[in-house]
């Protein structure tokens, strides 16, 4: 997947929106918090970050190509760096519970706002 077709797909979960943080990070948000993250510039270095499960980071992290995110790891943040990783019907299945766990987390008035 992409540079573009990540931000297609991003934005198309409901109220998600994009922002650029750390001046070249670009990353894609539920109420001002973080479900995916990618470097602006696809290079090889490069990565798409996204919050898991406990036991979904366990079974990822075990394939070649995926890694512990750096700095967020210990809330379940995995660094896909090879696209070939995982599939990418699989990639959109995990950003998008990514998304709906950080939906989840956010405070209820929060929540309902955006649910207007």
């Amino acid at each position: 997947m992409n540079i573009e077709q990540l931000r297609k797909f991003c934005l198309s979960l409901p109220h998600a929106t994009e922002d650029v943080k750390w001046g070249s990070d670009l990353c894609f948000c539920i109420g001002e918090k973080m479900f995916a993250v990618t470097g602006l510039e696809m290079s090889e270095n490069n990565s798409i970050s996204f919050k898991c499960t406990p036991e979904k980071f366990a079974e990822l992290i075990e394939k070649d190509g995926i890694l512990p995110a750096a700095y967020v790891a210990r809330y379940y943040w995995v660094a896909l760096q090879n696209p070939d990783a995982i599939a990418e019907r699989e990639l959109k299945e995990l950003i998008s519970k990514s998304y709906q766990m950080v939906f989840e987390k956010l405070p209820t008035k929060v929540r309902k706002s955006l649910a207007k």
